[in-house]
């Protein structure tokens, strides 16, 4: 009788192997035991990044998957990196912590059997613990601190953490949730960088002439200008007469600009007549509704007047209303900052003037009066 030895090959071994061991593990039970991990998506973003300068803190992270994340009784620290003060003067009003954007009510010292969380410092170490009773954070969830002003939960914080006062650097923050899952980030200290630049200083004032029957408020003109010559031409005693000239600005100035017109005087002639300034030479700096000369044989004042409105709302003019063209300066177009040159009230406007004679103004070919208008731009 002839015996076949039977040979065992590596991969026959290795079989017989795993079957031993998955009858061990069998025997013994197998067991998933959390391990510790690193935190993801770390970061701390600063409201101010140069040195020496107080600064607010958002500090983020996620729990990792696997983790057993911060139980109730647990803890969350925070180390800020050596040469940042101030976090020893942080009170627990100046934190907020957020779990998944929801906040959480933190409390001075130790929470207790409570669902709050408690605030501690020490030197530059924040600790955050978990109440008793408080809900744990768990794998997956998203945590968020606010440390400084931008904690507003409850009550709004007031202390900050100063910079380091050294720039061209990164510091390392070290935070540590549960009993081992950690992170780290670092933030940069950086001067501060000055942005200049120029802007020409631009400022045009023109005035143009108007058609017969432009509308002047409620008013129409009674003939046409140019920019340079308002020609009443023959006057009629009672029959007042209207002209007007359109003014425009188009400037950059940040505090806008303002144009006042003056007069050289009266409506002189030659002959030494005169036609007195609105109403009866009483020279009217406050917008009034027009009235005719009162025509009074003793007094040559009232023979004749002429003034002048402005549709622009400077001074309050009301529709009719009008003021003496005087010597004295006077306000007729005015805006608080940059004018285009076309819209009404900011960067145009009508300003009209109107002469009214009664029979007694004396006869004159060449009554003439000069005005001046003046622009200035405030930058």
């Amino acid at each position: 009788m002839f015996a076949n030895p039977t040979n065992v090959g590596i991969s026959q071994r290795v079989v017989a192997t795993l079957v031993a061991c998955a009858v061990v593990l069998t025997s013994i039970g197998v067991y998933n035991v959390a391990q510790a991990a690193n935190l993801t998506g770390v970061s701390d973003i600063l409201t101010e990044s140069a040195p020496s300068l107080v600064s607010n803190h958002t500090i983020a992270f996620t729990i990792p998957a696997g983790s057993a994340g911060v139980p109730a009784g647990g803890t969350i620290t925070v180390a800020i990196p050596s040469g940042f003060t101030g976090v020893s003067s942080l009170v627990f009003t100046d934190l907020d912590l957020q779990t998944n954007a929801t906040d959480r009510t933190l409390v001075a010292g130790a929470p207790g059997a409570t669902a709050n969380w408690g605030y501690t410092v020490s030197g530059n170490t924040i600790t955050l613990t978990a109440g008793s009773a408080a809900t744990p954070v768990t794998a997956g969830q998203a945590v968020e601190i606010q440390i400084g002003t931008n904690a507003t939960f409850g009550a709004t914080g007031a202390n900050r953490i100063t910079n380091h006062v050294t720039a061209g650097a990164s510091y390392e923050l070290v935070i540590t949730a549960g009993t081992s899952d950690t992170g780290r980030t670092r933030v940069a200290i950086v001067n501060a960088v000055t942005v200049t630049a120029i802007v020409d200083t631009t400022f045009t004032f023109t005035i143009t002439g108007t058609a017969t029957s432009t509308l002047v408020d409620a008013e129409s003109t009674t003939g046409s200008t140019t920019p340079t010559l308002i020609a009443f031409g023959k006057l009629t005693a009672g029959v007042p007469k209207l002209m007007a000239q359109r003014l425009n600005v188009t400037t950059n100035a940040r505090n806008g600009f303002n144009v006042t017109v003056e007069s050289d005087g009266t409506l002189d002639s030659s002959n030494g007549a005169d036609i007195d300034t609105f109403s009866n030479n009483t020279d009217v700096s406050t917008p009034t509704v027009w009235s005719s000369p009162t025509n009074l044989v003793a007094n040559e004042n009232t023979w004749g007047h002429w003034g002048l409105t402005t549709m622009d709302n400077v001074g309050l003019f009301d529709p009719a209303e009008y003021i003496a063209a005087s010597t004295t300066p006077r306000n007729i177009f005015a805006h608080t900052g940059p004018a285009d040159g076309t819209t009404n009230d900011i960067g145009s406007t009508t300003v009209a003037y109107k002469v009214q004679i009664s029979a007694l103004q004396e006869a004159a070919q060449d009554y003439t009066s000069v005005l001046t208008y003046i622009a200035t731009p405030t930058f």
